[in-house]
């Protein structure tokens, strides 16, 4: 009966082991001088970090331990590496896995690599004291490759870290955006912002659309590029069909609405009045989210519209808000005025708009009619010689004779 065969089948794999085995053996001169060394390199790493890094000098002493271990798991990472050239190595996790996640909070990236190139020209600077003779060459080569493997673990940690802190920033500011739209906005909601880096603009308003299909992610985005470049704060995401931007910063939210209007999906883009903080914005948002719902009564709206100027399309849909506003910025003035202007105005709008008709039906100079139009014009800001602004006028005085009681003429 033949024997077991003890090697493999493969005469190349038999090669490559034997090749590796006879490395390692002829290197274990090297290997041993450098295990003697790594503690030695670790402090002259931390001493230059010490000596050419500002950054480093000013943090805080659990920091600079942290960063101590790190280097020394580089070093003995390496090590490891040289003795093991072939073997899957985990670098992320035995270099930076010594330090905890704060740490990618505590430095930057470009700190993080001055940190392993300060460590790496120190490993290299003593390669001719470390190396046995005749190994110079072959420990040289071993740190580039290491060098490269090191530079892929730091961006592989940096970006999982932007990763998971992009999940989470990306909750809040769900969280943040659904409060403020449900009228749930509380100090809750403001602390969650700030640690979203809001800053509290005196202007805000709320910008409501459709959201275009695809990546919500890459809409959030879109938004976020034309914030910048409009110099405005943003809040914003996708909830459900709807794409929310709760912007600060400007006191004009059609200029706002305007500046940020590219990422919409068609369809009409409503903006809300401007309030004074975020905890006010439940009142943008609900104004902004009305007249969204009844934008589709005015065929002619402009794209963007105000909330505002679709207040006669909000109040017949229901929108209570809108009622109350109509009475009580447009009705409320004018009665507090003299009832000429009430009269005069109601007049004129049954006349068709005639200010012939209307000097008619009151006994006066049509110049007496035009006079009290500009005093209601005045009074309210809107003119009624204008067939929009006269719409809404008539809408006004319509609900407050309801809410006064007064049977409709």
């Amino acid at each position: 009966m033949p024997e077991p065969e003890s090697r493999s089948s493969d005469p190349h794999a038999d090669s490559r082991a034997d090749h590796r085995a006879h490395d390692v053996h002829q290197h274990s001169a090297t290997l041993k001088r450098l295990e003697k060394s790594s503690g030695s390199l670790a402090a002259q790493a931390i001493a230059r970090m010490d000596e050419t890094l500002p950054w480093y000098r000013a943090m805080p002493p659990e920091n600079r331990s942290w960063i101590g271990l790190v280097a020394q798991a580089g070093i003995a990472a390496f090590t490891e590496w040289f003795r093991h050239p072939d073997a899957p190595q985990a670098i992320s996790t035995d270099v930076f896995g010594t330090a905890p996640r704060e740490l990618t909070r505590a430095i930057t990236l470009r700190q993080t690599v001055e940190m392993v190139r300060t460590t790496i020209e120190v490993m290299e600077s003593a390669i001719d004291e470390v190396a046995a003779p005749g190994d110079e060459r072959v420990l040289r080569e071993a740190l580039l490759v290491y060098a490269r493997e090191i530079a892929f673990a730091t961006a592989q940690v940096y970006a999982q870290a932007a990763e998971a802190r992009g999940a989470w920033d990306a909750r809040l500011e769900s969280l943040v955006v659904n409060a403020v739209l449900s009228g749930e906005a509380d100090e809750g909601a403001v602390s969650r912002a700030a640690a979203l880096g809001w800053n509290s603009p005196e202007h805000v308003c709320v910008v409501l659309g459709t959201a275009p299909d695809g990546d919500s992610e890459l809409t959030v985005e879109a938004i976020r590029r034309a914030a910048r470049h409009a110099k405005l704060q943003v809040l914003t995401g996708v909830l459900g069909d709807r794409l929310v931007v709760i912007a600060g910063g400007s006191d004009n939210p059609l200029a706002v609405a305007k500046s940020l209007i590219g990422p919409f999906a068609a369809g009409p883009v409503v903006a809300g009045p401007v309030v004074p903080d975020l905890l006010a914005a439940t009142r943008s948002a609900q104004a902004a989210a009305a007249g969204l719902k009844a934008c589709s009564a005015w065929q002619d709206a402009p794209r963007p519209v105000l909330a505002d100027d679709l207040l006669p399309e909000r109040a017949i849909a229901g929108d209570p808000g809108a009622r109350e506003q109509l009475v009580e910025e447009i009705y409320r003035p004018l009665e507090e005025a003299g009832s000429a202007l009430l009269e005069t105005l109601s007049v004129y709008l049954e006349q068709a708009s005639s200010l012939e008709g209307a000097a008619r039906m009151l006994f006066v100079h049509p110049n007496t009619v035009r006079y009290r139009l500009r005093r209601v014009t005045d009074v309210t800001g809107w003119s009624p010689s204008d067939v929009r602004s006269a719409f809404t006028l008539r809408i006004a005085l319509i609900l407050g004779r309801l809410v006064d009681g007064e049977p409709q003429t």
